[in-house]
C-alpha cells in the first residue's frame, strides 16, 4: 500500500441502493441494485438484485492495483457483506476525505454527496429527487419496470458524480493514509452487519410497559429526594434538597443551579447519593426505548457514523445505539445461549498516548507501572515507593483525579469540586503535575502554540482539523490524544476483522466482540494482540495494555454502578406485568356470562 501511486492504479466507482430486510430498522440489509463505472474501459455495470445475489464476487476487479471509490464506503461494504462478496483491500472513501479536508469548517450545504459537490462547484441532482428515490428504495418491492429503471438511473447519477468529485479532490489526497481510512469501512460493515445481541423479550416488554414503568420509577426513586411533582422535575425543590444535604452544587452567575448533563454526571461521581436521581433524569429525558434499532433477530444494528466528531471518532445515534442509552439500559445486552461477549478496552489510553507523543520519561514510567495514578503519587513523593492501592487509597484517588482533570482540561475550580477539597489544594496538585511531567507540558504548549499559528493540526496518520474560531482551548490541547486514540481504534478493528474476530461494536476506546463460550478466551487473546499491534503502529515502540471483561449467557453487560438502577427498573417491570395480567383476567371474568363463569370453574 505504501508504494502505490494514483497514476499506477485502476479505479472503479460504485454505488448501491439497499434497505433493511422487511423494512424493519435494525434488521440486516437487502441489496436492491448496483451501478459501477470503470473509467479506463468506459464501461458501466448496472445490475438488479436478482443478478447481484447470483454472483460470488463483484463483476469487476478488486485486486491489489484497483481502488474502489465510493461516498460513505461503509454502506457499499455493507452491501458486499450482504451479498457474501470478498472485501476489497483498496478503498477510497470520498466522504471521509471530504470530511477530513473540511474538518472544523462550517459547511452550509452539509457533508452529504450533494454538499461535497456544491462545495467544489460541481453539478448534482436535486435534493428533492434524491429524497424521492431514497423513499422508493426504502419502500421495497415489488417494483414496476418503470420504478426499476428510475432506481438504476438514480444509482448511476451518484456514480456519475463520484468521478468529477474524485478529480476535484485528487490534489488533496495522500494515498496510503486515504486507503487506511477507506479500509476501516470493511470493519464498519462487519460490525453494522453483526450488531449487538439484545435480550429481545425483555426489551419488547420494557417498550410495551414503559409509560407505566416511568410513573412507578419516579415514585420509587424520587421518594428519597422529593423533587418531582406530577412527573415534572422541580428546580426549586432540588435547590432545597442540595442545601439540606450540604452539597456544593455548581451555579450560574444568576445563582440558579446548573442542571446540564455534564454537571449531573460530575456531581453524581462526587456525591453518589444523587446517582439514582441522575439515572432517573437521563431515563426520563432521553431514553426512548422504542427508538433503539433492534432487528427481528434481537440484535441492535445501526449506522455507526464514522468520523463524525472533530477528532474522527464514531458518533452513532444516542437513541438508536444501545451504548448511547442510559448506562443501566446496557443491561439489555445479553449473549445468546452458548455464546459469550467480551468488552475489551485500552488501559488509560489517553494517558499512554500523551506519554508516547510527548516522549516524557516520567509519564512513560508511570504508564508502564500498570497504575499511573499511584505512580504519579510516588513520583510526587506523596506516598512511599512500596505504597499500594489498598494501603493509600485516598492519596491515589486525589492523584487520579488530578490526572483526569488534566486530560479533560479542567482548572483548579473544577478539580476542587471533584476532590471536595479547597481550591488551593487543587491548584497545588495541578502544579505538581506540571512539575513532574514537565516534558509533556512543554510538548503540549508547543503543539498548542504551533496549532494556533498555523490554524491546523493533524494526527500521525493524517486526520486533520482546521481550527474553528470558537473552539475551546482545552479541546485543542486534547485533540492529539483523542484523535490518535481514534486512529488506534480504527487500526485495531481492521486487524481484528482480518483475523476473524466477530466484532459487534466499537465503544469509544473499546470494542465489543462475540464468540462461542468455548472459544471466547482465545478470541479475547487474539483481539488484545490486535490492540497491542495497533498501539505500536500508532506510537512506535510504546505499547498500550488492555483489559477484558467476559460475559457468558445468561449474564448481562452491566457496570457495577449501573446495576442497582437496572435491578430497580426490572423489579418495577415485573410488578407492572403482574398488575397488567391481573387486570386483564379481572376484565375477562367480569365480561363472562353466568354459564361461562360456571364453566370456567
Amino acid at each position: 500500500m505504501n508504494n502505490l501511486k494514483l497514476e499506477q492504479c485502476k479505479f472503479i466507482f460504485v454505488d448501491f441502493e439497499f434497505r433493511p430486510v422487511d423494512g424493519i430498522e435494525g434488521n440486516p440489509i437487502e441489496v436492491i441494485c448496483m451501478v459501477a463505472f470503470d473509467p479506463e474501459a468506459g464501461r458501466y455495470y448496472r445490475l438488479w438484485k436478482d443478478e447481484l445475489y447470483k454472483l460470488a464476487a463483484p463483476p469487476f476487479a478488486i485486486d491489489s492495483e484497483t481502488i474502489l471509490v465510493a461516498y460513505f464506503a461503509s454502506a457499499e461494504m455493507a452491501c458486499f457483506e450482504a451479498l457474501g462478496w470478498p472485501m476489497p483491500d483498496l478503498i477510497l472513501d470520498l466522504y471521509v476525505e471530504f470530511r477530513n479536508l473540511t474538518n472544523g469548517i462550517f459547511l452550509p450545504e452539509g457533508k452529504s454527496l450533494l454538499g461535497a459537490l456544491k462545495y467544489f462547484g460541481l453539478d448534482s441532482i436535486s435534493a428533492e429527487h434524491k429524497d424521492d428515490m431514497r423513499d422508493l428504495a426504502l419502500r421495497g418491492g415489488p417494483y414496476s419496470e418503470l420504478e426499476k429503471a428510475g432506481l438504476i438511473e438514480y444509482c448511476q447519477s451518484d456514480v456519475d458524480a463520484l468521478y468529477p468529485l474524485y478529480l476535484a479532490m485528487k490534489k488533496y489526497l495522500d494515498l496510503p493514509r486515504n486507503l487506511l481510512r477507506g479500509l476501516y469501512s470493511t470493519a464498519l460493515a462487519r460490525m453494522e452487519s453483526l450488531g449487538v445481541p439484545i435480550d429481545y423479550p425483555t426489551y419488547k416488554g420494557l417498550c410495551l410497559h414503559w409509560d407505566a414503568i416511568k410513573a412507578k420509577l419516579i415514585a420509587e426513586v424520587d421518594s428519597a429526594y422529593g423533587v418531582y411533582e406530577d412527573g415534572v422535575f422541580k428546580e426549586a425543590a432540588f435547590d432545597e434538597y442540595v442545601k439540606q444535604q450540604n452539597i456544593r452544587w455548581p451555579r450560574h452567575e444568576s445563582s440558579r443551579l446548573k442542571l446540564d448533563e455534564d454537571t449531573f454526571k460530575l456531581m453524581s461521581q462526587l456525591y453518589p447519593i444523587v446517582a439514582p436521581l441522575r439515572s432517573l433524569r437521563d431515563s426520563l429525558a432521553k431514553l426512548r426505548l422504542s427508538a433503539l434499532q433492534v432487528g427481528s433477530d434481537g440484535r441492535n444494528r445501526c449506522m455507526l457514523s464514522p468520523y463524525q466528531s472533530i477528532t474522527g471518532r464514531n458518533q452513532p445515534s444516542t437513541t438508536k445505539f444501545v451504548f448511547g442509552l442510559a448506562r443501566w439500559a446496557r443491561g439489555l445486552i445479553q449473549p445468546r445461549q452458548g455464546y459469550a461477549i467480551a468488552y475489551i478496552d485500552w488501559s488509560q489510553q489517553e494517558f499512554g498516548i500523551a506519554a508516547a507523543l510527548s516522549n516524557d520519561p516520567k509519564m512513560k514510567e508511570a504508564y508502564l507501572s500498570g497504575d499511573p495514578y499511584l505512580a504519579f503519587a510516588k513520583q510526587a513523593g506523596a506516598v512511599p515507593q512500596d505504597a499500594t492501592k489498598q494501603t493509600h487509597p485516598t492519596e491515589r484517588s486525589q492523584y487520579k483525579e488530578c490526572v483526569l482533570a488534566t486530560q479533560y482540561g479542567m482548572g483548579a475550580d473544577a478539580l476542587a469540586e471533584r476532590l471536595k477539597q479547597p481550591k488551593l489544594r487543587a491548584k497545588q496538585l495541578l502544579d505538581i503535575h506540571r512539575r513532574i511531567y514537565k516534558q509533556f507540558w512543554d510538548w503540549s504548549d508547543n503543539v498548542y502554540n504551533n496549532t494556533v499559528n498555523k490554524n491546523r493540526l493533524n494526527t500521525l496518520f493524517g486526520w486533520q482539523i482546521t481550527v474553528p474560531q470558537d473552539i475551546n482551548p482545552r479541546s485543542l490541547r486534547n485533540f492529539p490524544m483523542q484523535a490518535n486514540a481514534a486512529e488506534m481504534l480504527r487500526i485495531a478493528c481492521i486487524l481484528m476483522v482480518k483475523r476473524g474476530i466477530q466484532l459487534c461494536a466499537p465503544v469509544h476506546d473499546a470494542v465489543l466482540i462475540e464468540a462461542t463460550e468455548d472459544t471466547i478466551d482465545q478470541q479475547v487473546e487474539i483481539a488484545q494482540e490486535c490492540m497491542v499491534q495497533a498501539s505500536q503502529i500508532v506510537l512506535g515502540d510504546f505499547t498500550l495494555a488492555s483489559d477484558a471483561k467476559v460475559i457468558k449467557h445468561p449474564g448481562r453487560f452491566l457496570e457495577d454502578d449501573a446495576e442497582p438502577f437496572w435491578n430497580t427498573v426490572i423489579a418495577i417491570y415485573e410488578q407492572v406485568k403482574a398488575e397488567t395480567t391481573e387486570k386483564l383476567n379481572t376484565n375477562l371474568l367480569e365480561n363472562l356470562t353466568p354459564a361461562q363463569s360456571y364453566l370456567s370453574y
